[in-house]
């Protein structure tokens, strides 16, 4: 057979190979006044700078273009199928923890309506460019897989052990706050990479202070608690990794003014609150730097300890005020900062605009032991008549869960 046919019969016999197809992006028609960083803001791509790259290299533009009425755009988010198993077969990838932040980032879109249905549903897959592309994101450490080889646990799994994924992706399932509550929207991803330790006060054996109202005593354990539950869900709508070191396996957000005061409550892990007052302390500081430690070497940076009691040694109404960590000026910072907004609150909503609550530091366990940044709270004087209206109206608990967590946020 000559030499040429040879070549030509062999180069026959070999397989095609398959064309190179372009991936699929996103597009979208800009509304009135949309620049390109409002745009990427709107699809919280504008935190990291290859988006924008991305962005331009997409469209054939600078960050100094007009974007014009009526043109389409592509955003750096890829259109990638859902294989029916797993993000990580879909895309090809096998990190646990930037498969993760793809699902979160594909429910925070649909929470706020930008993408129809889950990806679950329409099969499709939004893959935002920066998970997989920008530097920053490539060389971030990941949580590291337990010795089982099992996948790390999920942020959501941290809030509450009991974490249940739901059909709706704009919701999470979180049975710690009761069966109203259980349900919580995914609004933003904005404080996504924060951990918050949210200590409430006392618990089990210890009720802390107690007051009386209208024949029945207050529990000073039981509402710490109930604000607390209030502040952990909204700092989760946003993204944030909280944990409730105390816990109480029934009560969830209760409404109305009397909460019953009951002996049940129970430490991060499902322990029982020790009885000596040293000894609760102490259990309650090692949960907190053992996880601190574990989300350390994870990569994660900002960590807080918020611990929220109720006060009762002063005989006198009192605002809510606030102590530090002597050591920290960070700690010193974020005091201030929620004592500034907590005071732009009472000028608005109280009557004559006072505030007297202080911002001071002192040698409390919770603030010299636990490892990350921490603040203290007092809400008020449990057993002050006027004090009384701010915990036991249910509205009132709920408004200084808004405004600490605004003031943590930020807001």
């Amino acid at each position: 057979m000559p030499f040429f046919l040879l070549i030509l019969f062999s180069y026959l016999l070999t397989p095609a190979a398959k064309p190179f197809v372009a991936p699929d992006y996103l597009s979208v028609v800009p509304q009135a006044g949309d620049g390109i960083l409002s745009i990427l803001r709107r699809y919280e791509l504008d935190k990291y700078r290859c988006n924008l790259d991305k962005f331009c290299e997409l469209n054939k533009v600078t960050l100094k273009n007009n974007l014009i009425k009526g043109k389409k755009y592509f955003l750096p988010i890829q259109l990638r199928t859902y294989d029916g198993r797993m993000i990580r077969s879909s895309l090809g990838i096998k990190d646990y923890n930037v498969a993760l932040n793809i699902q979160v980032y594909n429910e925070v879109m649909v929470a706020k309506g930008l993408k129809a249905k889950s990806f679950k549903s329409d099969k499709v897959i939004w893959l935002p460019h920066h998970t997989l592309n920008c530097p920053e994101i490539a060389n971030k450490a990941t949580l590291e897989s337990n010795k089982a080889g099992k996948p790390p646990i999920s942020e959501n799994e941290r809030v509450d052990p009991d974490f249940q994924q739901t059909s709706n992706p704009g919701k999470r399932k979180f049975p710690i706050f009761g069966d109203t509550y259980a349900y919580t929207p995914l609004l933003s991803s904005r404080l996504s990479g924060k951990v918050y330790y949210i200590d409430a006060g006392h618990g089990g054996i210890d009720p802390g202070a107690i007051g009386r109202y209208a024949g029945h005593d207050l529990c000073e354990d039981e509402y710490a608690y109930d604000v607390s539950l209030r502040l952990c869900r909204k700092l989760i709508e946003h993204g944030a990794t909280t944990y409730m070191i105390t816990r109480d396996p029934n009560d969830g957000i209760r409404g109305g003014t009397i909460l019953k005061c009951d002996k049940d409550e129970e430490v991060w892990g499902g322990q029982r609150i020790k009885a000596g007052h040293s000894a609760r302390l102490h259990q309650r500081s090692n949960i907190i730097n053992q996880l601190y430690e574990q989300n350390r070497k994870a990569g994660i940076k900002q960590q807080i300890t918020i611990s929220i009691h109720v006060d009762s040694r002063q005989n006198k109404q009192v605002d809510l005020f606030l102590y530090y960590q002597s050591s920290s000026e960070l700690s010193k910072k974020l005091a201030q900062s929620l004592h500034q907004s907590i005071r732009n609150k009472y000028q608005i909503y109280r009557k004559n605009g006072r505030y007297s609550g202080s911002v001071t530091t002192r040698d409390l366990h919770m603030l010299r032991e636990c490892k990350p940044i921490g603040i203290y709270l007092e809400l008020g004087n449990i057993r002050h008549a006027l004090d009384q209206q701010r915990i036991v109206l249910e509205s009132n608990r709920e408004a200084l869960a808004k405004w600490l967590f605004e003031g943590l946020s930020g807001q």
